[in-house]
């Protein structure tokens, strides 16, 4: 059951969620809405790969690659890409491949489940330093797959990517168009940070329920000293490959949503520095901690962001011309950023309360 204090601090939050892309959009318009649109698909990646990293304890430097599985699924089952390479497709369904978003969502979940799978498989005998260039070198080759699956079948469509992705629509309504609801405007992206937020609330729940249950408990095990893990009787094989393929269904869900949003993938997107970006978020926010990992992520996503959009007028307005580029400017910013963070906040800017303990104490000693 709740308590007082926490029924009050999740209705505020659930008010903020409600008000905020109105006031955002009445302060800076659509284009800051859709920043928080991406800020939560940031959250949901972060989410995930806490489950691996902050959970259990594995380095993952290739989780995008599930983030790519999960949107190419997508627009392979939403688009007319399939029907144009394969005439049988063409005949079964001569109106196009317009499959319901919920039956994409799951089929996205469980691919990226099951490469979440193949990728422990051979990953369990692991550690450290060679987990970490395993990982690496998985997502790599998946965004290579991607960018060369143009022949001798088309199915990736190459570095063109693939475009005409249907937009959510569950049921009846399409979240790409705007709706008015007892007289208030919904524009296409509030109603999808609605729904990304609602998909958010659903993965944080499900993070609470499996850090305090045994599958959590035994994942922490396994993090602190996999060898006394064992030596209790817990089976730290299937407990990773499980770690795995439910941090690795977060990303297939939230690539989901992002190739319905943007009605387009391409290889560019799941890039290796996006996989550095989500890592970056858990571990800025606090690993393992799961209101960290969340502001880790919206702060890394919209402080760029922000960046990007204050720099060059404040350098006109202070020198009246760019003495630097407004890009290498907000790189450099974002770095200097980041190395001060983790020199004077090592266990994260909201860290678990016994985590920061032992942190605070690995560095002092």
């Amino acid at each position: 059951m709740l308590t007082g204090h926490k029924y009050l601090v999740r209705s505020a939050l659930a008010i903020v969620l409600l008000v905020l892309p109105f006031v955002v959009g009445a302060i800076g318009g659509n284009y800051w809405v859709r920043v928080l649109d991406f800020a939560m698909l940031y959250v949901m990646l972060a989410l995930g790969l806490n489950v691996v990293v902050g959970f259990a304890g594995l380095l993952d430097l290739g989780y995008i690659a599930f983030y790519a599985v999960g949107a190419y699924v997508a627009a392979l089952l939403s688009s007319p890409h399939l029907l144009t390479q394969f005439a049988g497709l063409q005949a079964l369904f001569p109106t196009g491949l317009h499959l319901p978003f919920l039956f994409v969502s799951l089929i996205a979940i469980a691919a990226a489940a099951l490469f979440g799978v193949l990728l422990g498989a051979p990953t369990l005998r692991l550690r450290g330093d060679y987990l970490a260039l395993m990982t690496l070198g998985f997502g790599e080759i998946i965004r290579i797959f991607m960018n060369n699956l143009d022949r001798p079948v088309n199915i990736t469509n190459g570095p063109k990517g693939i475009s005409g992705i249907a937009p959510v629509q569950i049921f009846s309504f399409d979240f790409s168009k705007a709706h008015d609801v007892q007289g208030v405007h919904f524009s296409a992206v509030q109603q999808y940070f609605y729904l990304f937020a609602a998909v958010v609330s659903v993965m944080v729940l499900i993070c609470t329920r499996l850090q305090h249950s045994r599958t959590g408990r035994a994942w922490a095990a396994i993090r602190e000293d996999e060898v006394a893990a064992r030596a209790m009787g817990i089976n730290a094989r299937n407990l990773k490959l499980l770690a795995f393929a439910m941090g690795a269904s977060f990303g297939g869900i939230a690539g989901a949503l992002f190739a319905a949003l943007q009605g387009f993938v391409s290889p560019e997107s799941f890039t290796f520095w996006e996989s550095i970006v989500v890592l970056a978020c858990v571990v800025l926010g606090g690993n393992g901690h799961i209101p960290g990992v969340i502001a880790g992520a919206v702060l890394l996503s919209v402080f760029p962001e922000f960046l990007r959009s204050a720099m060059g007028p404040l350098q006109r307005a202070l020198s009246g011309h760019e003495v630097v580029s407004v890009e290498v400017l907000r790189q450099l910013i974002y770095g200097l950023g980041m190395i001060v963070i983790m020199l004077y906040r090592p266990a994260g800017l909201w860290p678990a309360t016994g985590h920061a303990r032992a942190k605070r104490y690995q560095v002092a000693r």
